[in-house]
C-alpha cells in the first residue's frame, strides 16, 4: 500500500464536528462552539457558538458553514470568518441542520423541525416525538426529516400536507440520492432504511455490527457509501430496484472499524477513515488502495474533500485534525 498524499498536520484540541471546505478554504467545526478556518498556512479562528457546536452542514452554494449548538444559535460563517446568526431558540438544543437551495436552513428543536428561508420567513412543523437528522431533496425545499418508526417529508414552501414513509424502529438520520429518487434513514438497530420515492417501496440494508452515522453519495448517484462495519460498505442504487438483491461493494476491509466515509466528487473512488485515525483511499472498480493517513491517534469524526477532489480534510474525536493533498 503507497502513500499518495501529503499531510498538513492540525491540532485543535476539540471533538471536530464537521471538516469541509469553502473553496480554497478547509473549515473545521469543533465541540468547542468555534469553526477553525485554514487557507494555506494561515490559521483564522471564528467564535461563534456560547457552547458546543452539535450539527454542521456546508451551505448549497458551498459559501458557508451552517452550524447548530447547545446554545440554541443557527449560524452561517463564510470563510473570512464572518458570522451571520440565522436563528435562535433560548434555552433549545439544535442538534441536526441542513442546508437547502437558495440558502433554505433547516433545524430541530426537540420535537419541532424548522425551516428559515433566505428572505427571513420561518415555518415549522410539530412531530409527536423527538425528530432525528434532517436533510434537503437536492432541489427545492423538501425535507426529509427522520423520527422514531420512519420518515416525514415536508414542503415547507407550500401548503401541502407533510407525507409519512414509516418502518418501525429510531431513524437517526436521512439522506436523499442526488437524483432525488430515493431517501435513505440510519437507524438505531445497526441498519440503513430506503425508500423509492415514486412508488414508496421500502429496501432494508443491514447487517452492520455497528451503528452506521456516516452516509456518501458517490458522484454520480450510483453507490452509497456507509460506515459503520471494518469496512466501507456500498450500496448500489443504479439497479432498477436499487440494491435490493444486490450485494454490496465492501472496501478498504481492515481489523478495525469505519468511523468517516466520503465519495470523491467527480471519481469513482471513497476516502475511508478508521477508529484508529487511519484514511485510505480506494477505487470502486479495483478495490485499488491508497494511504492518505497512517494509523494513530483517536477515531476519525469528520471527512471531506475540496470540490475539485485534490484535497481532503480530516477531523478527529481527540481534537487532531489535517489537510491531505492528494495526488
Amino acid at each position: 500500500m503507497d502513500s499518495v498524499a501529503t499531510v498538513q498536520d492540525l491540532t485543535f484540541n476539540a471533538f471536530v464536528v464537521e471538516a469541509t471546505f469553502l473553496g480554497d478554504t478547509a473549515a473545521f467545526a469543533l465541540g468547542d462552539g468555534t469553526i477553525r478556518l485554514v487557507a494555506g498556512e494561515a490559521e483564522t479562528r471564528a467564535e461563534v457558538h456560547a457552547g458546543a457546536i452539535l450539527g454542521a452542514a456546508r451551505s448549497a452554494d458551498g459559501r458557508s458553514l451552517v452550524t447548530g449548538g447547545d446554545d440554541g444559535l443557527v449560524a452561517a460563517t463564510d470563510a473570512a470568518g464572518a458570522v451571520t446568526r440565522i436563528a435562535e431558540r433560548p434555552r433549545k438544543w439544535i442538534d441536526s441542520v441542513a442546508a437547502g437551495a437558495g440558502g433554505t436552513v433547516g433545524f430541530v428543536t426537540g420535537r419541532q423541525v424548522h425551516v428559515r428561508f433566505a428572505d427571513g420567513r420561518e415555518r415549522s412543523l410539530d412531530l409527536p416525538r423527538a425528530a432525528g437528522g434532517v436533510a434537503f431533496a437536492p432541489k427545492g425545499t423538501r425535507l426529509a426529516i427522520a423520527r422514531y418508526d420512519g420518515v416525514t417529508l415536508w414542503w415547507p414552501a407550500t401548503e401541502a400536507a407533510p407525507a409519512a414513509l414509516e418502518w418501525k424502529g429510531a431513524h437517526l438520520a436521512a439522506s436523499f440520492s442526488p437524483d432525488g429518487r430515493y431517501v435513505v434513514t440510519a437507524m438505531q438497530d445497526n441498519a440503513l432504511h430506503g425508500w423509492r420515492l415514486g412508488d414508496g417501496k421500502d429496501m432494508r440494508m443491514s447487517g452492520y455490527p455497528s451503528k452506521p452515522r456516516s452516509m456518501s453519495w458517490s458522484a454520480k448517484g450510483r453507490f452509497l457509501a456507509t460506515s459503520g462495519a471494518n469496512a466501507a460498505i456500498l450500496w448500489p442504487f443504479h439497479h432498477k430496484d436499487g440494491p435490493m438483491g444486490k450485494p454490496p461493494l465492501q472496501l478498504g476491509a481492515r481489523e478495525v472499524l469505519v468511523t468517516r466515509v466520503a465519495c470523491h466528487p467527480r471519481d469513482d473512488m471513497v476516502a475511508v477513515a478508521y477508529q484508529d485515525g487511519m484514511i485510505l483511499a480506494v477505487r470502486f472498480a479495483d478495490a485499488e488502495e491508497a494511504l492518505l493517513r497512517r494509523p494513530g491517534g483517536s477515531p476519525a469524526s469528520a471527512l471531506g474533500w475540496d470540490d475539485a477532489g485534490r484535497r481532503l480534510a480530516f477531523g478527529t474525536e481527540g481534537g487532531d485534525g489535517g489537510i491531505v493533498g492528494v495526488a
